[in-house]
């Protein structure tokens, strides 16, 4: 079955928890065509005309706008999420900053005291580009569509950010998780309650200002599949580029660890191989990448080449 959700007062928030009610129950194998806003909590249209939207929880905290949390109801913690990216189309705008703002790197790079910048996008998506105009220069871009934010909700009492990714998804802000991708994300609580948002149009890795090419998106299709036979301690993904794994910390070092810890164990099963045998292998193929470096926790994604071990 096909669902369809909007995004809108009704179906936004800015934060997860366990005890959220879900707007819509699905059933395993169902999918649903969203609609998303910019990461403003709002959508303009290219008159110039704004509509701004609210979070139906309110909370005190600024968060990402996602849609959701919709449950799928044969998910039982435990299980695992099966996520299919069927489709992923911007609106006609984004933006992004740097310089302005006292974070970590910006205080490395000596911009933190700096008049911020914004670069505004105009999105082509028949040419795939988005063309980015500043106070003093244009530029245009390829565009690689792809959602900041898929997240099913935690298990751990309590209102939670969207800002830091975790062990069962979020602001995971990773690029390779295009269209024809497939995200597995550990379901923590019976029903999964999955929630979707923080559309981006580009990015490179590490998301080094704060923001990608930050956009609404007119159409998000996803597929939902429940795993019963996959138990998941991180998220990971099988994406165009790759099979891909993921590590969250503060730490970077960490962060580098979780993930590469992820592919030997990836490299191990779909290979029989033993660890030492994975770990050379993954020497010799798998690349380290920093995901991002802005979202309080630091990510890192290791990527498998398809077709690369024969």
């Amino acid at each position: 079955m096909n669902h369809i959700i909007e995004a809108n007062n009704f179906t936004l928030h800015g934060s997860f928890s366990k005890d959220y009610q879900p707007i819509i129950t699905i059933q395993s194998g169902d999918s649903v065509q969203y609609s998303t806003v910019d990461i403003g909590w709002g959508l303009t249209d290219k008159n110039g005309k704004r509509i701004e939207y609210t979070s139906r929880e309110q909370e005190e905290m600024w968060g990402h706008p996602v849609v959701g949390p919709i449950k799928i109801s044969e998910a039982k913690a435990g299980m695992t999420l099966e996520i299919k990216i069927n489709e992923i189309i911007p609106s006609w705008y984004g933006w992004n900053c740097a310089a302005g703002k006292s974070n970590w790197q910006n205080k490395q790079l000596g911009i933190s005291n700096l008049d911020e910048i914004r670069f505004d996008w105009l999105i082509d998506n028949q040419k795939r580009i988005a063309i980015g105009k500043s106070k003093s220069k244009e530029f245009t871009v390829p565009i690689q569509p792809f959602m900041g934010v898929m997240a099913t909700a935690p298990s751990e009492p309590g209102v939670h950010s969207t800002i830091p990714p975790r062990y069962c998804g979020g602001n995971i802000d990773c690029k390779e998780l295009v269209k024809g991708s497939t995200l597995y994300l550990p379901v923590a609580i019976d029903g999964a309650m999955f929630s979707v948002g923080d559309g981006h149009a580009a990015q490179g890795d590490g998301e080094v200002s704060g923001q990608a090419i930050e956009c609404p998106m007119e159409l998000v299709d996803l597929t939902f599949m429940v795993r019963e036979d996959m138990k998941l301690p991180l998220p990971y993904a099988n994406t165009p580029s790759g099979w891909i794994t993921f590590g969250f910390d503060e730490d970077l070092n960490k962060a580098t660890i979780r993930a590469l810890e992820g592919m030997i164990s990836l490299i191990q099963q779909q290979y029989n191989v033993n660890k030492s045998e994975a770990t050379a292998l993954a020497s010799v193929v798998v690349d380290l990448r920093i995901t991002q470096i802005v979202n309080q926790v630091k990510g890192v994604h290791a990527i498998l080449p398809h077709g690369v071990l024969r």
